[in-house]
């Protein structure tokens, strides 16, 4: 578990997390032993992301600009109300989840499917739930280097108190159920105030639907020789404001490719469908369906369908 694979010199590395091979952290936050969330798995696969447990694996600690990582929860499985204070992207790799809005979850709502996006404004409660009948995973993407830490609805805190987990003011879990205690000098994280509530954002349903981008929905595509480019977030995207990365999704017919191109930044792929090849002019790798790959900055690469079926895929770039 936790593997990665790495391709390419010491100073530019190829670097592979397959999916088969993510380790899950069950005590991430602070509701995950609360009924209803206690069976959410979280993965921290580039960058530490929000996590409030130091013991988390990180399989990438390489900064990138941004955060990559994964939800994954049986159906009925709760994230509970947080907020964000940088851009948190998930795009749907399986099962049907609904994304709720509000301190309770109820001032708006949308489901989404396998293939679907969404980017949630910073400085607004969401949670999000498996609503489907089979497992879900969920690929996500948050802003920065280092994406701070969430701001919880005020009934986690309450929840939590009977389960032994206690967040301090740094961001990190006490477990009392494993004999910890609250270290001496520091402090426990404060409730969220009705004050802080009411400086936060409430989108409507659709406020909320503008933040989503369907797998049909009609955005700015590119397209020839068996390769579809469509922009997600960026200039030419639906999702223009500034996340301090691109995001766009391809498309590659049976026996397509890209041409070969250097990109001068960080550039991360996911593969929603099918069997990916990436090339090199020093080697290459192939990728199955929810495997990441990390792309060294200023190398030559080029994307290429080697099943018979449709590959889909999305690719991160970080601003240059």
């Amino acid at each position: 578990m936790g593997k990665q694979e790495s391709i390419g010199s010491a100073a530019g590395q190829l670097r592979i997390v397959r999916y088969d091979d993510l380790r899950p952290c069950f005590d991430a936050f602070i509701d995950t032993r609360t009924p209803g969330s206690d069976q959410k798995e979280n993965f921290t696969i580039i960058g530490p992301g929000v996590s409030e447990n130091l013991d988390q694996y990180v399989h990438i600690k390489e900064p990138h600009g941004f955060n990559i990582g994964g939800a994954r929860q049986p159906p009925g499985c709760v994230n509970s109300q947080h907020s964000h204070h940088t851009a948190e992207v998930f795009f749907v790799h399986t099962g049907t989840w609904s994304f709720d809005i509000g301190e309770h979850g109820d001032d708006a709502n949308i489901t989404l499917k396998p293939g679907d996006l969404i980017s949630i404004p910073t400085n607004v409660f969401r949670g999000f739930k498996n609503i489907g009948k089979d497992l879900g995973f969920l690929w996500g993407v948050l802003g920065g280097d280092d994406p701070g830490r969430v701001m919880w609805a005020p009934d986690v805190f309450e929840m939590a108190k009977n389960y032994g987990l206690v967040l301090m003011e740094n961001g990190m879990l006490v477990d009392t159920a494993k004999g910890e205690v609250v270290p001496d000098g520091k402090n426990v994280m404060p409730v969220t105030t009705r004050e802080q509530i009411a400086a936060l954002d409430i989108p409507d349903e659709a406020q909320l639907r503008a933040c989503c981008i369907l797998s049909n929905e009609k955005t700015h595509t590119v397209e020839g020789d068996g390769v579809k480019r469509r922009s997600l977030i960026g200039s030419n995207g639906k999702i223009k404001w500034d996340h301090g990365f691109t995001m766009s999704q391809f498309d590659l017919g049976v026996g397509a490719s890209t041409d070969m191109a250097a990109y001068d930044g960080p550039d991360v792929v996911f593969v929603h469908q099918g069997n990916l090849r990436i090339e090199t002019y020093d080697d290459q790798r192939d990728l199955g369906s929810g495997d990441t790959a990390t792309i060294p900055k200023g190398v030559a690469r080029r994307f290429i369908n080697i099943g018979n079926e449709m590959v889909d895929f999305v690719r991160v770039q970080g601003d240059v």
